[in-house]
């Protein structure tokens, strides 16, 4: 037996230089030993071998094809009986980069691709057709994950801190493509753990829109919510004060700045923030006030509405300040790495057009907007 393997071996070796279809199949033969060897080990005993340790017998063989760089392998899969069902190791790992291959192939769809370009671009990946039924049922498997999301229970876990944004995505409602506010919700628990918590689209960032997606958290089982940190939307400090009455609010340091910055000029933008970063140093809330007034006077003469906006708006900025160091750190780290904005671009198409309203919305029987 081990010379005329060793003959087929040797032949199929010279076939890969002289043939066409050589290095197909030399890896049929050798996938195919190598199922019959895990076969063995998977019965505990080779064909026709009398021994105790046996679990199972042959059933014959099932075939299988499997698409590769070297074209379409036709495959022996053993069949066993008696015992667990057999499942090739090397198919788990073809799945695993399937399983990669599809995930592009849901990005594209979720970013708006279309599904005939979707289609295009992994046969060229693949060097083999995929058809438009393919794409449709990667997408809606991706419809299915979304909804399973987002319907996931949140009360496993306590969520003490709330980081809340929008962004405003390209998005089609009957056909047209227009634009709209995807909200999001990134939640951290105690021990530093992060997790988008939701995402839904709405025609703004109304007090009904944000009203809706806090509904939703609570519906879910949100729980111990103590901080929540955002920009100063009107929509979102309305809802606020309806749905999480005793919670802290912590206004979001960078659009502090960014709409800091908007009131000078840019010759003197890199001034402004240093002066508004020294200002943040202190972890004293006493101390930071005490620069803040110093910076208010010295900007109030060239830029009144600077001026006003430190002695109005600042102190928001500083709610973190009352809450245990490890977890302020981490906090307001997040919020300078763009922390939940760089979700929602995740979230949603990063660059594209999202397909439809309905991809980005919250789940069947989840309340809509206005109904809070």
């Amino acid at each position: 037996m081990a010379k005329m393997d060793g003959d087929v071996l040797g032949q199929l070796l010279q076939e890969v230089f002289s043939n066409a279809d050589g290095a197909k199949r030399l890896l049929e033969y050798l996938l195919n030993r190598a199922m019959q060897a895990e076969a063995s080990s998977h019965v505990g005993a080779d064909r026709h071998e009398r021994t105790d340790s046996r679990m199972g017998y042959r059933n014959g063989t099932k075939p299988r094809t499997l698409s590769t760089r070297v074209g379409l392998l036709e495959l022996d899969v053993p069949q066993v009986r008696a015992c667990e069902p057999y499942h090739p190791s090397m198919f788990a790992r073809w799945q695993r980069s399937e399983r990669a291959l599809l995930v592009a192939c849901a990005e594209m769809y979720f970013q708006g691709v279309s599904t005939r370009n979707v289609r295009a671009v992994l046969e060229a990946m693949c060097d083999g057709e995929i058809s438009s039924a393919t794409v449709s049922r990667v997408a809606a498997e991706l419809d299915e994950k979304l909804t399973a999301f987002r319907h996931r229970r949140l009360d496993s876990t306590a969520w003490p801190y709330l980081h809340i944004d929008a962004r405003y995505e390209k998005v089609r409602v009957d056909g047209r493509v227009v634009s709209q506010a995807v909200l999001v919700a990134v939640g951290f628990t105690a021990d530093g753990r992060r997790e988008v918590l939701d995402w839904r689209v709405g025609d703004s960032e109304s007090d009904e829109t944000w009203g809706a997606l806090f509904d939703a958290l609570k519906h879910r089982g949100l729980r111990g919510l103590r901080l929540l940190t955002s920009d100063a939307h009107t929509g979102i400090l309305s809802a606020m004060d309806r749905h999480f009455q005793g919670v802290a609010w912590q206004r979001c340091r960078v659009h502090f700045k960014r709409e800091l910055g908007r009131k000078v000029s840019y010759k003197i933008f890199k001034e402004l923030m240093a002066d508004l970063a020294a200002v943040f140093e202190p972890d004293d809330r006493v101390a930071c006030l005490a620069r803040r007034d110093e910076m208010a006077a010295k900007w109030e003469r060239r830029y009144p509405a600077v001026a006003k906006m430190l002695e109005e708006g600042l102190e928001d900025c500083l709610a973190v300040l009352d809450f245990p160091e490890h977890h302020r750190k981490r906090l307001l780290i997040d919020e300078h790495a763009g922390e939940p904005d760089e979700a929602a671009e995740e979230a949603v198409a990063g660059g594209g057009c999202v397909p439809q309203r309905r991809r980005v919305q919250p789940p069947a029987g989840r309340p809509a907007a206005g109904s809070a």
